[in-house]
């Protein structure tokens, strides 16, 4: 059914390809299928795409699944493997390690969480793993994969997965899609942005001397923002003193392992982080690290020491920035993906990230008025979810336990936002959990975190007292049990992948 208002939005161009640019292309050919909005893509194919963020949250499932696309249908286009968690190794201490599950732990007392079960329970000696709870935990530690059950019969069966995939091949599957759905390309390079009325884009000129004008445009350009930090002149707003991570080196490789692990493994370094991604054909690698702290010859030895198999691509350096931009929308754009801000890839959000404001801007897509509120409540919300997911990458650094390099001590001293030291003082006092609207952590999520580290609250919650110590003993008992009968009848995550090319 068509928007019968004169003033409805006709043509959205779309600047920069990659994924942000055909993942919006693909979801807006959806959501806008049968109306009368053309929607136009430009992207020159001499210039290159960051194209590593080859890791994902489950969040990725349900963006493609709108789409009408299958597990199986995209795994295959993209060569990827499943992916339970993150494993965190060195991070606490050198040599320790833990993961951080798509799942929840154990299963709640009435209104009292499990964690607080738990907790009791080591005051009391038990030397358990919290992980012992957690069914993704579990299947991902013994290199297991298999499908959720759709109805879970308890909290204990409650798991998620997302996709390591390759972003170039899935940004490729896109297009297909985006353009097979009446999304026209175009492949250029952009000479200038005209500038419209009232702080807004009129249209962009290519090379080639073509004039493409627009009622809305998406700014899919990468770090350089070319609409709206270049053209509307949006600022930047520098998170550095919480990140001091400014560099990454990534290069891709064999991948030696038979049976790949169905996590991310992300290895703490003496001043930065290093990332492995086992994909179908190959696996992907990089560091992250201080600048300031870390030459970058210093962070290529690092990564070359450290690789699963030979070298495929040359090292490939990738200077950033973390941040925001002051606002995402402004006039008549939107920036989507790097172009909008940039955080490390430590937990996968950079994918999760575009769909949300994907969502964000169908829910609220203006008509060519530009009603003010629909900007406002889009930046707000933009800038909410940021820090939100800011901070619980901040946290991953202040957590540390590590005093042995001149890194790691910065980081564990370091004043944190105030946002962030409310959730870990409510923690260390009580055990419990701050939760804000728009925040892509849900608990299971900062309790992953604060028991990976080690950090353990001064008291737990009072609604434990009458309970009879030999009850809750049994009750942990049985749920660690059936988690562990669970994960041993489950498939090796290399025959879950062998079901996939069926």
């Amino acid at each position: 059914m068509t928007d019968p208002s004169p003033h409805r939005i006709r043509s959205l161009v779309i600047v920069g390809g990659g994924t942000a640019g055909w993942m919006a292309a693909a979801s807006f050919a959806k959501h806008f299928q049968g109306s009368d909005l053309a929607i136009t893509l430009v992207e020159s194919s001499e210039i290159g795409t960051i194209g590593v963020g080859e890791a994902t949250i489950p969040t990725i499932r349900r963006f493609y699944a709108k789409l009408g696309l299958s597990d199986q249908s995209v795994m295959q286009a993209t060569g990827a493997t499943a992916k339970l968690g993150i494993m965190f190794q060195d991070w606490r201490q050198t040599g320790q390690a833990f993961i951080h599950p798509f799942g929840l732990y154990g299963q709640n007392l009435g209104d009292v969480g499990f964690h607080h079960l738990w907790l009791r329970a080591r005051a009391e000696g038990d030397d358990t793993p919290i992980s012992a709870y957690s069914l993704g935990a579990m299947l991902a530690e013994k290199h297991r994969m298999a499908l959720p059950q759709a109805n879970p019969p308890t909290p204990l069966a409650t798991y998620d997965w997302a996709l390591h995939l390759d972003a170039s091949l899935f940004a490729q599957y896109l297009r297909r899609y985006a353009e097979g759905s009446g999304v026209t390309r175009i492949d250029a390079k952009v000479a200038e942005v005209e500038p419209g009325d009232g702080g807004t884009i009129a249209a962009i000129r290519l090379h080639d001397g073509r004039r493409i004008e627009g009622d809305f445009f998406i700014d899919c350009t990468g770090f350089r923002s070319l609409l709206l930090g270049e053209a509307l002149g949006v600022g930047f707003e520098d998170w550095s003193e919480w990140l001091p991570c400014d560099a990454a080196i990534a290069v891709q490789t064999e991948n030696a392992a038979d049976d790949p692990p169905p996590y991310t493994r992300a290895h703490a370094k003496a001043a930065g982080w290093q990332w492995r991604i086992p994909l179908r054909h190959r696996a992907g690698n990089g560091i992250v690290y201080s600048s300031k702290r870390m030459s970058v010859d210093e962070a290529t030895a690092t990564l070359m020491a450290d690789l699963p198999g030979k070298a495929l691509t040359e090292p490939r350096a990738i200077p950033f920035r973390s941040g925001r931009r002051t606002r995402a929308w402004q006039g008549n754009c939107v920036a989507l993906g790097l172009a909008s801000g940039f955080l490390e890839p430590l937990e996968s959000t950079s994918i999760a990230l575009i769909e949300t404001g994907i969502e964000r801007l169908k829910e609220l897509f203006p008509d060519r008025r530009l009603n003010p509120a629909l900007a406002e409540e889009f930046n707000d919300a933009t800038a909410r979810e940021m820090e939100r997911v800011r901070d619980f990458i901040i946290l991953h650094y202040k957590l540390t336990q590590r005093d042995d390099t001149d890194f790691w001590r910065h980081c564990a001293a370091m004043p944190v936002p105030d946002t962030l030291r409310r959730k870990i003082e409510l923690w260390d006092a009580r055990g419990e959990f701050i939760r804000y609207r728009w925040e892509m952590f849900h608990p299971a999520s900062w309790l992953a975190m604060y028991t990976g580290f080690g950090r353990i609250p001064e008291g737990t919650n009072r609604g434990l007292d009458g309970a009879d110590a030999a009850k809750m003993a049994a009750a942990m008992r049985r749920m660690k049990e059936s988690v562990a009968a669970t994960v041993a009848g489950a498939p090796s995550h290399r025959q879950f992948l062998e079901t996939i090319d069926r």
